[in-house]
Parts: C-alpha cells; structure tokens; sequence
C-alpha cells in the first residue's frame, strides 16, 4: 500500500526551527531547515545523504538558519530549492547569524563563511507556478505565500502522490505585499503553518490608527519608542505606514532604522518589484515606497550604555533588529531604554517562548540578563500585531482552496492546534494531524490511474440529453483499452474495431419463484400488466412467444414438473442493464397482484 509519512523534526507543537522531513512514493524531501530563536538544543537535521530534495520556504532563520549545517556538516549533497529573493537575501541573513554565534557568543562547532557560500552553491532558483523536475519521478512546484519578500508554498509531487508545505504565509493583502494563493491542486496532504491558530484579526485600519496614535504621543511627551522587526518584511510595512504618517502631520521627530539595513531593503525591493502588490507596482517608476524621507540611518554606537541618545532634544522612534528581542541591537536599545517609564516598546510580532520579547509580553518585569544581572523594565510594553501570518480564517480559507484529502498542522502551540484541528475536521470533513517533534504520521494514499476518454462515448453521453455536473461523479460505460501504458475509455464498437475482435454478449439471469396455479403464458401476461401498469417510462412489450420484455430486460415464465403450482420467472439483463434488472428482480419477489375472480 503506498504511503506519505512525514516527520517534523522542529515546529512540532511549537513554533520556530522548522524542519519537516517527507516521504513520498520512498523519496525523502526536507521541508525548512531553521533554527530557534528561544532555545538551545541537540536536535539536528537527519544523515543529508538519504535525502533526494530540500527547499526553504523564505529567508527566516527559523526556517532557514541550520541550512548550511545540513548541507556541509551533515552531508546533503542534492539541490536546495527556493525562489530567487530568498536565494539573494538568505546568504546575507546566514552571514549575520553566524557573526553573531561565533564572534559574539564564542559558539563553537558552527559553520563557517565558506559553507555558506558552499551551500547557495547548491541551491537551484525556481519562478512561481514553475514546475521543476528533480529526477525521473520528483517534480516541486512554487506558490506566492506573501508572508515577506520571496516567501513561497512548495507542492512536492511524485506521480499522482502530493504535499503542499506552505512555509509561512500571509491570506491578507498588506501595503506592499499581496495575498498568499494556490490553486485547487487537492493534494494528498496539506502541511500548514498555525500560528495564530485561534486568532481571528480586528480591523487592520483600527490596528494601524492605533498603533500610530501610541507612537505619536509617546514622543510628543519626550518619549522614545523602540520597535524590534526583522531586516525585511515587517520593518518595511511599518516603516511605509509612519513614512505616510509623518508626512501627512508634517512632523519633525526623527525615526531611526538599523545602518545599511534600509540600503539593503531598498536594493532587494527594486531588484524583485514584481513579487510586491499591486499598488506599489504601479507607482513604482513615479515614486520608490521604500524611499524613506523621515527615516535615518541609526549609528551602533547610540547602543552602547555609555552613549547619548541620536536626539537629546526629545523624542524618537528605533526601528531594531532582530524582532523578538533575544539578541542584537533591539536587545541592547531595550537594556538601555528599559528604565525610563516614559519610553515604550512595540512588539509588532509572534515571540517564541525563551525570548526576551516572550517573557516581557508575558507580563515579567524583572529579567535576569547575562552576568546574573537583574534588569527592571519600567518602560511601556504594548503587543499590536501586524504578523504576516495567517490568522485562524485565513488558514481555513487556504484549505478550503487547496482542498486537500489531509492536513497536518506544525509551526504552532499545541493546544492552539487542537481547537483548529477540531475546526478542520468539522468543515472539511478531513483527517488532521498535529504531530509532536520527532513523532511520524503515516498516511495511505490510494494511487490514482490518469486516463484518457474518447470523443465519440462522450458525444454518445451528451446525446442523451444528461448534462454532467462539476462536483458530482459521472458514470460511464465504456471498454478501457491499456496501450503503450496509456489509458483510454471508448465505446464497445470502438473497441472491437480497433482490437479486431467479435462481440460476445454477456447476460445475468435471476430467478424468482412465484406461487400460481396458472398456466405460464397466463402468468406471463400477469407479469406483463403489473410490470405495464408501474414502469409508465419503460418500453414494456409483451412478445408472441409469451416473453415480457422491459427495455433491453427479458422477462420468461416456466413451470417446474416437480411442482406445477409454482412458476420460476426467469430475469436476465446485460450489465448496461444491471440496475434496472436489481429493481425488477426486486419488484417482483414481492408477487402479483390478485387477478379478480
């Protein structure tokens, strides 16, 4: 019996480091390979020689991060399929991550600058909707998953068998990037991200007012405003939505944003304008969105504890990397603005748990840092969610539009996948899974058989006046012909035509006893009226020989010698006919009418 199996080595109950391994058709396809942003740990990916494929979602270290490990350290050799933003900006992210780990924190055992320069050597670039041929069998196929820059779904399919990961994905249009979409593909099994797998999203207008008048007062009042965001994707939505802001109230206030970051951004978002929406697409060549007038470059130096403030004159905003605030410079902005209750941080994203972000927006005011160090907060810590994740309507919309037989749940908290998982069972009426890390589902496929059908049986059909309906089966009866491994439906003198061969007819007879002390062409005549009396629709016909025909069904009546007051019907059809011969077989073995006497 053939079977998927799939096994999620990271993101099983539990969000970050994803890395889902899949077996289709014996063919083993890496999904993700990232690391946590929360937490330490041994688990690694599998021996990389058993596996034919991987692919990364977008450039997220939580999804990409321990690729260069998988690759030169645990002995992948294959390709590595993402699209062409991520393959531009993964290397640079990787670089930076590495720095950190190693020159920062003294990690050992770590990968090295050059592998991961080795590792993009393996990566193979793929457009949306371009379906890629890994061997004989594997084929992987890209959708737009929004999300941030690049971020795609991957369908992996092997013959008839199929999978859709969708990494992280985004099912609401925002200021510069577009909806997730796929296809109606009905996959054997769809492997959805659940993050805010019972949240369901106020008004986005009302988050963003909001979020702006937080701003606005908090540096009206002499305050500063620390947003931690990842490099790409969040900072840029936000930094278009107080662009437009500071503009429109034509304030003075400066805003800050990491140094080199927004240069990046900038090159990154000209160079791939066509993974943006619509609206940034169009005003594109009149006006760059991600030219910034009101947002600086922010020095490194402002971090240091020692250092003064960019603006002594009052207040401003620090956009800061990384998003969760479990390292990097947002991490060392929010040590030193953290005393002060007239400051505030907007945490505009999911933080995992072990994070710094995490434990702030748990309600802990007191953390202990490196050195045993007790920090206070004091600070204002608001939560306004501008996530490009799905929320718990987004990913049942995508479901109902992939319309898979399965789908197993990761990259979420268990019990949040819980009550989506009940919610998925009930709608769609499908098997969901959400299997812990290191834990294997095993699904068994049922192999489909694609075939042809010919023009004249389906001409025949139509003919008869029976329109088909798009979501119900049609049957069809018809002689199916193996050539050269290919399949095709034609009709019965098709068939003997083209094989050469003479028809032999096929009938199934039934019997039925019926008590009658008649003679048979009486009892035949009985069974002719009743039958002529119920079947108003059917061509009943009563022949010289004393037969009753019903379309092509015949009807004969016969006396056994041992017992000449009971009669044996005799009911044969052919297997055109095999319904209508159930129902007469069964219309009759209830008997006859009473003849008046």
């Amino acid at each position: 019996m053939p079977e998927i199996r799939v096994t999620p080595l990271g993101a099983g109950q539990d969000v970050g480091r994803s890395c889902i391994l899949v077996s289709i058709a014996g063919k083993n396809v890496m999904l993700d390979c990232g690391m946590h942003m929360g937490f330490s740990d041994d688990v690694s990916p599998p021996d990389g020689r058993l596996t034919c494929a991987a692919s990364s979602s977008h450039f997220h270290l939580d999804h990409c991060g321990a690729l260069p490990y998988f690759s030169e350290m645990v002995g992948y050799d294959g390709p590595i399929y993402m699209t062409h933003p991520t393959q531009a900006i993964c290397p640079i992210l990787l670089e930076d991550y590495r720095k950190i780990a190693v020159d920062k924190k003294g990690e050992a055992n770590f990968f090295t600058s050059q592998m991961i320069k080795d590792c993009m050597k393996k990566v193979v670039a793929v457009h949306l909707h371009q379906t890629v041929q890994v061997d004989d069998e594997l084929e992987i196929k890209a959708y737009y998953a929004g999300h941030v820059l690049g971020a795609a779904m991957f369908q992996i399919k092997v013959g008839s068998e199929s999978v859709v990961y969708t990494g992280d994905y985004n099912m609401t249009p925002d200021r510069h990037l577009g909806a997730a979409w796929i296809d109606k593909c009905r996959p054997n099994l769809l492997i959805t991200e659940s993050t805010y797998a019972t949240t369901i999203r106020d008004s986005k207008r009302c988050r963003e007012r909001d979020f702006l008048k937080k701003v606005h007062e908090t540096v009206e009042r002499g305050g500063k405003v620390l947003i931690p965001v990842f490099a790409l994707g969040r900072a840029q939505e936000l930094c278009i939505l107080l662009e437009t802001f500071w503009e429109r109230m034509n304030l003075k206030v400066p805003i800050y944003f990491s140094t080199g970051l927004t240069e990046k951004a900038n090159h990154y978002y000209k160079l791939f304008i066509t993974w943006t929406n619509q609206k940034i697409r169009k005003t594109f060549v009149q006006r760059n969105m991600f030219e910034f007038k009101h947002i600086k470059a922010f020095d490194r130096a402002f971090c240091c504890p020692w250092a003064p403030s960019p603006s002594t004159s009052g207040g401003h905003v620090v956009f800061a990397t990384p998003g969760m605030l479990h390292a990097g410079q947002s991490l060392q902005i929010f040590r030193k603005w953290a005393g002060n209750e007239k400051n505030m941080v907007i945490m505009p994203g999911y933080c995992v748990q072990g994070t710094v972000g995490h434990k702030i927006l748990s309600g802990q005011r007191k953390l202990e840092m490196e050195g045993r160090q007790v920090l206070e907060v004091k600070m204002q810590v608001e939560y306004m969610s501008f996530s490009a994740h799905a929320d718990a309507k987004g990913i049942m919309q995508l479901v109902g539009q992939a319309e898979p037989e399965s789908v197993l749940l990761v990259h979420g908290e268990a019990k949040k996948m819980e009550f989506l998982k009940q919610k998925i069972e009930q709608e769609f009426r499908v098997d969901c899974y959400m299997p812990a890390n290191g834990e294997t589902v095993v699904l068994p496929t049922s192999p489909s058989i694609p075939g042809g059908i010919s023009l004249g049986l389906l001409k025949r059909e139509m003919a008869q006046g029976l329109l088909p309906e798009a979501k119900r089966p049609r049957l069809l009866h018809g002689t199916l012909i193996m050539k050269d491994s290919n399949f095709r439906l034609v009709s019965s003198e098709q068939a003997l035509k083209e094989l050469g061969l003479a028809e032999h007819q096929l009938r199934f007879t039934c019997r039925v006893h019926l008590h009658d002390t008649r003679k048979e062409q009486e009892t035949a005549m009985r069974v002719y009226s009743h039958l002529k009396s119920i079947l108003k629709d059917h061509c009943v016909q009563h022949l010289p020989d004393g037969s009753v025909t019903v379309e092509s069904i015949l009807i004969q009546a016969a006396a056994p010698s041992e017992d000449p007051a009971t009669k044996v019907l005799l009911v044969s059809w052919t297997y055109q006919d095999e319904e209508l011969g159930s129902y007469l077989t069964s219309l009759l073995k209830k008997g006859l009418p009473q003849a008046p006497s």
